[in-house]
Order: structure tokens, then C-alpha cells, then sequence
């Protein structure tokens, strides 16, 4: 963000350009995002398989999604690199990864919502934290859709419902690692 000054697209064009190095760096950090995105919806997946095998491959497979439609967006800031002499279509680069990324947090917002359920449901998690963890997705979803519509809302919605996905990663760092799934035959995952 420090290397983009919105509305002024030479100024952008001439910060991006003074420091590649700094925004490759940046686009490297994004593109292992994405990898990390995967492994956490399977992770994910084989967490909340106990409670709906086909909730949890719904919400792995929008995670997943998610992460092509963030690649895409995150192409765009690839080809700016491409570009960077051009300042009009250094930030036509730079918009189109903000729209891209955006529209994707949707698909986000609705694993977050699906997971929430299957958090609230699993009995192994707190259903408390289901609760807070759809409400997050409830966040990601309205952004998503106001962004698409357009509605230049400048105050983003999940920049504070996001907690509820905070206090989920917390959880499973700290007590879901003491949760024993076991295999198929056997009984409901427990907390130990």
C-alpha cells in the first residue's frame, strides 16, 4: 500500500518503479498466501469432515476458488511490472487487482459462513466461536458485494467483523490441536 498513492497514477507508476525490488517482494508474499490458502482449506476440510463431509468440501472448495480468483488478481500486479513507464496503465494494473481481489472476498465471505455453521455444529467447537466466525463471513460478503456494486464505501465492514477468523486460528493453535478426529469408523471427534 505504501507504494501506491491513490488518484495519483504517476506518482505510483514513478514509487513502483524506484522500488521493485519492494514490490516483487510484495507480489511474493501475496502469490504464498494463495499456497497457504489451499493447505489451510484442506486443512480445514479434514477438520470439519466429522460434521458434514459435504459442508466441509463446500467450504473447502470456495476457499480454493477464492485462492485462483486472489492468483488472478495478484497476475495483475505481476503485469504492472511490465507497464511501469506507462502510469495509466500502471494503474489500470494496480485497479484491476483491487476489483479482482475484492469480488473474490465473496467466495471468501461464504466459506467463512459455511464454516461458521460447521463450526457451531461440531460440538468440539465452541458454538460461540461458529457464531463469530460467520459473522466475519457476513463481513467478507457485504465488502465483496458493495465493491462489485460499487457502492464506494470507504469504511470496510470486515476491517472489524475479521475477528471472529482471528479468534478461530487462535482457537485451533491453542485447543484444536487437542481435538482427536481418528478415522471414519470410528465414534465423534473429542477434545482431550
Amino acid at each position: 500500500q505504501r507504494l501506491v498513492t491513490p488518484g495519483n497514477a504517476a506518482t505510483t507508476a514513478k514509487t513502483i518503479m524506484d522500488s521493485k525490488g519492494l514490490f516483487l517482494l510484495g507480489i511474493g508474499s501475496l502469490a504464498a498466501v494463495v499456497v497457504l490458502d489451499v493447505v489451510v482449506a484442506l486443512a480445514l476440510l479434514r477438520f470439519f469432515s466429522p460434521v458434514s463431509k459435504r459442508l466441509s468440501l463446500l467450504a473447502a472448495g470456495l476457499r480454493i476458488v477464492y485462492a485462483v480468483v486472489f492468483a488472478v488478481a495478484i497476475s495483475q500486479l505481476a503485469g504492472v511490472l511490465t507497464v511501469v513507464g506507462n502510469a495509466t496503465q500502471t494503474q489500470h494494473g494496480i485497479d484491476a487487482f483491487n476489483n479482482i481481489w475484492n469480488a473474490g472476498l465473496t467466495l471468501f465471505g461464504l466459506h467463512l459462513l459455511v464454516l461458521g455453521y460447521l463450526a457451531h455444529k461440531s460440538g468440539y467447537v465452541p458454538r460461540w466461536l461458529g457464531v463469530i466466525v460467520a459473522i466475519a463471513g457476513f463481513g467478507y460478503l457485504f465488502d465483496g458485494v458493495a465493491s462489485v456494486l460499487s457502492l464506494g464505501l470507504t469504511t470496510k465492514v470486515a476491517s472489524i467483523t475479521f475477528l471472529g477468523e482471528v479468534a478461530l486460528l487462535v482457537w485451533l493453535l491453542i485447543k484444536g490441536r487437542r481435538v482427536t478426529l481418528g478415522n471414519e469408523s470410528t465414534s465423534a471427534p473429542v477434545l482431550k
